[in-house]
């Protein structure tokens, strides 16, 4: 577990010098049958700012972890782009994409972190 959390701390640092925004750490390991422990969902303020927030990520977890994600979608067409770390999967919305599905309220039942925008 200690290394998901060091993922999920990492996760959070590049998203935040990037200059992501309404970063929200959901913490899924009380769930049953859930899939993952923990989601990072946040959004960029344009389709470059989600390609750059996503490849920093991927790049700063790698640099500092030397962990691969085993699956990245998205990172083409970046209105969402879904970084999957197998207990940690990373959600990078444009932001009409993350009002639309609002994965924060589906995941209603995890202990949410709403972390503030750095200004």
């Amino acid at each position: 577990m200690a290394e998901t959390v060091a993922i999920v701390g990492q996760v959070v640092e590049s998203l935040r010098e990037g200059k992501a925004r309404g970063i929200v750490k959901i913490d899924l390991r009380r769930l049953e049958n859930c899939f993952c422990s923990f989601f990072v969902v946040c959004h960029g303020t344009s389709a470059t700012h989600v390609a750059a927030l996503a490849e920093g990520v991927e790049d700063d977890v790698k640099r500092e972890l030397g962990e691969v994600p085993f699956h990245a979608e998205g990172m083409n067409t970046p209105r969402w782009t879904v970084i999957d770390y197998g207990d940690v999967v990373v959600h990078v919305f444009d932001k009409e994409l993350r009002d639309f599905y609002q994965l924060e309220d589906f995941w209603g039942d995890g202990i949410a972190e709403a972390l503030p925008d750095d200004e």
